[in-house]
């Protein structure tokens, strides 16, 4: 039985099937109502003949999707209920496993902010078609969690420590340096996103729709820091990250030293050790690492704390325990085996 959600669009047109992420007025975040339909549509469409083509966009001006509903998450796990809020993981990792091994082309329309679980039904497709006003971020470390939905997969293959950049600091990128990250494949104009569709729906090659709207993108503010994130972020540790960034002293290396020391220090050691980890496993085997990771951190201090300091008290001020990277103690239990519970 098809699963609907009142969030999620699902329209044939033609040889296409379209979704729409239509919660705008919460920047498309993911309910897990909304994972569910979207898992149940996809499973249908992959076994439908006359869908040739799956795309997805988001509804609204301001973001495709700003990520999966973490404050639900908080909530349920606040209120003694973490089953809920693990059953919600759970779900959202194996739709991101289901996009990443889908036979069928798979394209994401993306603009504005696109965060989290925005990448996890994004970047794990074929095509990533992305407009000037895209704002891109794996932001987790700034509420004591971990980069998940795949992250781990997708950041470890970045070229030139890009990734681990991303991860640790969660900063925003923009269209041009995602680019050049390989995280989106096309610039494509919003304006020109309903002709995408009308070509798709068409049966047009997708390869020549796809090239026949694109463009060349100006370069990002991150291009002229590549080198020197590659030597900075290849430490073997985060405290020799920021060791090299301080030796450094510009600018830039001031600043990302200064946001790094803003974050849950451990959340920064996990997410080393997980990218590091995630470099030879595969896709699935990076989401059955992350949802051991996400359980063990949702019942931990710092995403209690980080989830108040930025979603409830908004004083953006969180007290991390521990606060320094020299009190983080051994990650090992973090990564062991749900036994039972694992994801597969």
């Amino acid at each position: 039985m098809l699963v609907t959600d009142p969030h999620i669009r699902c329209e044939k047109r033609g040889s296409l099937g379209l979704l729409t992420l239509d919660r705008p007025e919460a920047l498309g975040a993911l309910t897990h109502g909304m994972i569910k339909a979207l898992a149940s549509q996809l499973e249908a469409w992959a076994v439908d003949d006359t869908v040739k083509t799956v795309a997805i966009r988001g509804a609204g001006e301001r973001a495709f999707c700003a990520g999966g509903d973490i404050r639900a998450v908080a909530q349920a796990v606040m209120a003694g209920s973490s089953h809920e809020g693990a059953d919600l993981l759970r779900d959202e990792y194996r739709m991101n496993a289901l996009i990443g091994a889908y036979p069928k082309p798979y394209i994401a329309l993306l603009h504005g902010i696109t965060m989290g679980g925005g990448a996890g039904v994004s970047v794990h497709g074929r095509y990533r078609l992305a407009d000037e006003t895209l704002s891109f971020a794996m932001p987790e470390t700034a509420i004591g969690f971990i980069p998940d939905i795949g992250a781990s997969y997708f950041l470890s293959r970045l070229p030139d420590q890009i990734g681990l950049y991303l991860g640790l600091t969660g900063t925003r990128i923009g269209l041009s340096d995602a680019l050049d990250a390989g995280l989106v494949t096309h610039a494509v104009r919003r304006s020109d996103f309903e002709s995408v569709i009308e070509a798709l729906a068409q049966g047009d090659r997708i390869e020549n729709t796809v090239q026949a709207f694109s463009h060349k993108a100006a370069p990002g503010p991150l291009r002229e820091h590549r080198r020197r994130i590659a030597i900075l972020f290849g430490a073997p540790s985060v405290e020799a990250i920021l060791e090299r960034l301080d030796r450094d002293g510009g600018e830039f290396a001031r600043a990302t030293a200064q946001e790094l020391r803003t974050r849950s220090p451990t959340s920064l050691k996990l997410v080393f050790r997980q990218l590091r980890e995630a470099q030879t496993l595969d896709l699935k085997q990076c989401l059955a690492m992350e949802l051991r990771l996400a359980l063990r951190a949702v019942d931990a201090h710092d995403f209690r704390e980080g989830v108040r300091a930025a979603l409830i008290d908004k004083d953006r001020n969180p007290k991390w325990q521990p606060n320094s990277l020299a009190g983080v103690g051994n990650l090992d239990p973090f990564f062991a085996s749900l036994g039972p519970d694992e994801l597969y």
